[in-house]
């Protein structure tokens, strides 16, 4: 057998020492997760064994300690002569004839007599370790084809080790420079210069949230999407789905994949950056079916490591075949156990310069820093915010005087992502023109608070933040449940004690998400030319049907935060916006009738099955079936908003049937809001025909109290405490009792009310359902009302 090479066959994740991490996770892979159907390109490494001989044969181990040791360890002033140093004696060395021959054979024995491309990547033995593994520390090189290239492209690998970025990691995660070897990975290229590549985490890469697999994508050369210099494709996967065998994809957001890498035709480098065309901007770069391949692949990479991975993938564009590249242990969540959280609330507020994608959850405000390239590294201050086109490996001890990065492109797989996570601080990340909007010594504020979107402010703004330990909170017999809008933020809040979501509001997502009247695009034919109609083509112009857009927008939303919280209770309010509302949504208009009073006009159950807005709420339905039905998410429950009769409430029943959700069926329940004074007169009447209530506090309060409570003149006779409220609320949910319903209330007045909440829990309510920043004082409130109740 020999020293120099092994074929990627014969081994295994346990060999580190000889192949380093991601040599042996290649190995692993091709071993033991081919039989389950998992393409991996074939290969073969180069030993540890043969690195040291390199050194041993061209005398370089005392040269290289010797220079090492004068490394100034504690400011590394001269990391970078050190390093160039190394790097030059590493180049001067030579292959040995029978080194060169062994590489040779085997790659050889790799092409069989084909003309075939190669990657050539940089596998050290203390790399890609689950407790210490930075991304991009040693060189790798693409479409390498010829024996000599080859040689050259190995002895490049080697030379690589002493690179200033990997000489600092050494030194930061306590390795010995000289205990260190590298092995070469060569393995045949994926054609994903003519398909597509990307980035996978087996679990949410910013929350950590284990019950989805996040996928990127984009066309080309996956290195475009590990380097940050395209926003590319994002998919989630739900892993309870793949265990299921049914659909498994629940959210997918199309990016700008402005650019792709290609093999170059000629000249010096092996590779280039192109512009993609308007249609592969406009396209996903993966089909529905390919993420569900991914995501089922990365799912049984997962279970067989037994820990959160980070994995690269690539579509050969020849035959169309998906093959799985590289996997290495997540690092940054994979490691974590702790119980606490950090809340930021931002006590000021202006319009934003700009935004774009968040990574983490934290504010900070400093000054910025425009970065183009290393040259730049000596006017960096610590505290500086690092805004740059795109960062590099090279960077990684710049970037460690920052206190947050901005970046023009990238996703959240990208290595200003992925650093930002390593180093604690948050970034924001494919903003498209932070360079051109933010000015060297500008003082900016960085939010990352506000759910999927990182926002940059001007100044310093003000904000408060309290650390948290949310392992301390006792469990409550009454169920502390959410009030949620915005689905972006429902992974992070799934980490806080809870027991699922009370109230989703469904028009934050058509507000925010969808933008557009339903009945706009249910009559998007026959609708005359107007502003409102372009706009609404423009929106959606991936979408033939314009009624698909609706319910894929709406199902993919509403399906994050069931993913979040399965399999815990999520209750979707059907839409409750009043008319007025209504009309703002793009081409609303002609489908909104002017009313006096519209908080008492054509709202909630009575649009549901009037011909003016039925086919609308067909749209709805049948987001709600696909969640429900297709995408498994049972834990979903639906909500009937301002249902005014018992009748109507059956002739709501009876329009949902008709669009394919029925009470009962697949376990459906359908709950209605006890709102309205006839809700609880009425509340025996209303159990007959529904699974629960969901008390709505505030609109119960003005009806019972004939107070409009957007009226300034009459704000202060509101009172969810007044008698006459609460012997409402406590007569709809003896009732409830006494049928064997469930009975919950979403409001204010429990977190703001101790004594508020002690009559709720004294009266026997299911659950209480807060805003997000009203919980933890809510639970609170919760946990002394029930210990004063049982004394």
């Amino acid at each position: 057998m020999s020293h120099y090479t092994i074929q990627f066959q014969k081994i295994r994740n346990s060999d580190v020492a000889t192949v380093g991490g991601k040599n042996g996770s290649l190995g692993e892979m091709l071993s033991e997760l081919s039989p389950k159907g998992i393409k991996i390109p074939d290969g073969f490494a180069t030993t540890a064994e043969a690195f040291r001989i390199f050194l041993d044969e061209n005398k370089l181990y005392e040269l290289l300690d010797k220079k090492l040791k004068e490394l100034d360890t504690v400011k590394l002033s001269n990391l970078s002569e050190i390093g160039k140093s190394c790097r030059s004696l590493m180049s001067n060395g030579v292959f040995s004839q029978k080194m060169k021959e062994d590489f040779l054979e085997a790659y050889r024995n790799l092409s069989k007599a084909e003309k075939i491309s190669v990657a050539v990547r940089s596998s050290a033995t203390a790399e890609d370790l689950p407790t210490a593994s930075f991304a991009g520390q040693h060189d790798s090189f693409l479409n390498i084809n010829g024996e000599e290239n080859l040689l050259d492209a190995i002895h490049r690998c080697y030379v690589s080790l002493f690179n200033d970025r990997a000489i600092k990691y050494r030194v930061d995660n306590g390795f010995d420079h000289m205990h260190v070897a590298l092995s070469v990975g060569v393995q045949r290229m994926v054609r994903s210069d003519i398909g597509s590549a990307g980035v996978i985490f087996s679990i949410d890469p910013e929350t950590g949230f284990e019950n989805v697999i996040y996928i990127t994508s984009a066309w080309g050369l996956g290195e475009n999407v590990v380097q940050g210099a395209v926003n590319p494709d994002e998919f989630y996967a739900f892993k309870p789905s793949i265990e299921k065998g049914i659909r498994s994809l629940i959210f997918k957001k199309m990016g700008e994949k402005e650019n792709k890498m290609v093999y170059a035709n000629g000249g010096e480098k092996p590779v280039a950056n192109i512009k993609t065309s308007q249609a592969e901007r406009n396209s996903f770069s993966l089909e529905p079916e390919e993420v569900e391949t991914l995501a089922s692949w990365s799912y049984k990479i997962e279970k067989h490591y037994k820990l959160p991975m980070d994995i690269e993938w690539a579509k050969d564009g020849l035959t169309g075949e998906l093959f799985i590249v590289q996997a290495r242990p997540e690092t940054v969540h994979g490691q974590k156990s702790g119980i606490t959280v950090m809340e930021y609330i931002l006590l000021s507020k202006t319009n934003p310069i700009t935004k774009g994608k968040a990574v983490g959850t934290a504010i900070a405000s400093g000054r910025v820093c425009i970065v183009k390239s290393m040259a730049d590294s000596g006017k960096v201050k610590d505290g500086d915010i690092i805004v740059a086109d795109i960062t590099n490996p090279d960077w990684n001890s710049m970037l460690r005087k920052a206190v947050s990065i901005v970046t023009n492109k990238g996703g959240r797989t990208s290595h200003a992502s992925i650093v930002a996570r390593e180093l604690g601080i948050h970034a924001v990340v494919g903003t498209g023109d932070a360079t051109e909007k933010l000015q060297d010594g500008q003082i900016i504020t960085v939010s990352c608070i506000e759910g999927d979107e990182g926002m940059i402010y001007d100044g310093k703004l003000e904000w408060s933040e309290k650390e948290i330990n949310i392992g301390a909170i006792k469990p409550t017999k009454t169920k502390p449940m959410f009030i949620l809008a915005d689905p972006f933020r429902a992974f992070r809040l799934s980490f806080y004690p809870n027991e699922g979501v009370g109230l989703l509001r469904m028009e934050f997502i058509i507000s925010n998400a969808i933008r557009i009247h339903p009945m706009a695009l249910v009559n998007y034919n026959t609708m005359p030319e107007s502003n409102d109609k372009r706009a609404i083509a423009a929106i959606t112009q991936y979408y033939p049907d314009k009624r698909k857009y609706f319910v894929e927008k709406l199902s993919e939303n509403l399906a994050m935060v069931a993913a979040a919280f399965y399999p815990k209770d999520v209750i979707i309010r059907m839409s409750d916006f009043k008319t007025n509302e209504y009309a703002q949504l793009i081409g609303g208009k002609p489908f909104e009738p002017e009313e006096e009073n519209p908080m008492l006009g054509f709202r909630g159950a009575s649009r549901y099955y009037n011909e003016r807005y039925k086919e609308g709420f067909g749209l709805e339905c049948e987001a709600m079936r696909i969640v429900r039905d297709e995408m498994g998410l049972t834990n979903v429950k639906l909500m009937i908003p301002f249902c005014r009769t018992v009748e109507e409430g059956k002739k709501v029943l009876e329009t949902m049937k008709g669009y394919g959700l029925e009470r009962g069926k697949n376990a459906l329940e359908v709950y209605v809001m006890a709102e309205i004074p006839s809700n609880v007169i009425l509340a025996k009447g209303f159990a007959e025909i529904f699974d629960g209530f969901s008390i709505g506090s505030n609109d119960l309060t003005q009806l019972t109290l004939g107070i409009d409570r957007d009226s300034a003149f009459v704000a202060d006779l509101f009172d969810e405490n007044n008698e006459a409220v609460k012997s409402m609320l406590q007569s709809v949910i003896r009732t409830a009792k006494e049928a064997g319903k469930k009975i919950g209330l979403c409001g204010q007045a429990p977190s703001d009310y101790p004594a508020f909440a002690q009559f709720l829990v004294e009266n026997g309510i299911d659950s209480i359902s807060f805003n997000p920043d009203a919980l933890l004082k809510g639970i609170e409130n919760i946990i002394l009302a029930e210990e004063n109740s049982k004394s």
